[in-house]
């Protein structure tokens, strides 16, 4: 059951609190230990030369670029410099496979040419569900790069396949909490690194 048809209210107010109360017992159920890992995966990447590569649909797909804005650019570090692309950027690139080779493929081609053994990808989907999220991830496992879930609802196919993952534990089809913790992890986990740097 949808936890937000239950508390909505046409009283706005009422409804903002009830959202924003429900939105803190989600942030306080994800498991820190796996924030903890997954931070630890960027830094290590970081620390190899190795390349993050994010992907996403629709507010998942913002999550990615915002991702990828706040860990390269945001970080403010040049020497040794966390090296992060967001998939869901090029709109070119995206139109021209998803028009001659389909949807599901958009992720995996560019994945095919830019990723390398040892990379890093990062998948952003609510549901955990969305093919051209999965047939990446199938090529990652298969290619030597190693994958990341951020997810909600049950996780579903992706948190499976991955090699880690953050969980954001929601009811299905709850995307407005889901896509707001995502987010929160990323100014969380982009807060941690800029000052990570900043103390040597």
């Amino acid at each position: 059951m949808n936890n937000i048809d239950q508390f909505f209210t046409p009283n706005p107010v009422a409804f903002a609190a009830s959202y924003l109360n429900y939105l803190q017992t989600i942030l306080q159920g994800i498991d820190q230990a796996e924030i903890g890992r997954f931070i630890e995966t960027i830094l290590d990447a970081r620390k190899r030369g190795a390349t993050v590569f994010f992907i996403g649909n629709g507010g998942s797909a913002a999550t990615a670029s915002h991702f990828a804005n706040d860990l390269s650019i945001g970080t403010n570090d040049y020497d040794m410099p966390f090296r992060v692309i967001s998939l869901t950027d090029n709109i070119s690139i995206i139109t021209a496979i998803g028009n001659d080779f389909g949807y599901e493929e958009i992720f995996v081609r560019q994945l095919k040419i830019i990723g390398k053994k040892g990379d890093v990808l990062v998948g952003i989907s609510a549901s955990g569900n969305s093919p051209n999220v999965l047939k990446a991830f199938d090529h990652a496992r298969a290619t030597g790069i190693k994958t990341v879930a951020i997810t909600a609802f049950d996780g579903g196919k992706m948190k499976l396949l991955a090699d880690e993952g953050i969980h954001v534990p929601t009811a299905l089809k709850e995307y407005g909490p889901a896509e707001d913790a995502h987010m929160v992890l990323d100014h969380l986990v982009a807060s941690y690194l800029m000052r990570y740097v900043k103390r040597g």
